[in-house]
């Protein structure tokens, strides 16, 4: 387990980074919904699953600090 201690601003930060990556996530799965153009569907659809994967990994490193 990493032993990474997070002060109060840091985790201000990181708490912003998720809500970020989270808003960015619904932002590109509903442009997609919106797209004509199968490539630029396709574009949205691939920046909103990276932007889930980055939410999660964010996640995983808040619900790890809580428990250290």
């Amino acid at each position: 387990m990493n032993s990474t201690r997070f002060d109060a601003p840091n985790l201000k930060i990181l708490e912003e980074q998720l809500s970020y990556e989270s808003m960015m996530n619904k932002k590109y799965n509903q442009y997609a919904g919106l797209c004509k153009d199968a490539q630029l569907k396709n574009l949205c659809c691939e920046a909103a699953k990276k932007h889930k994967e980055n939410y999660k990994a964010l996640l995983s490193i808040l619900n790890s600090y809580q428990y250290q």
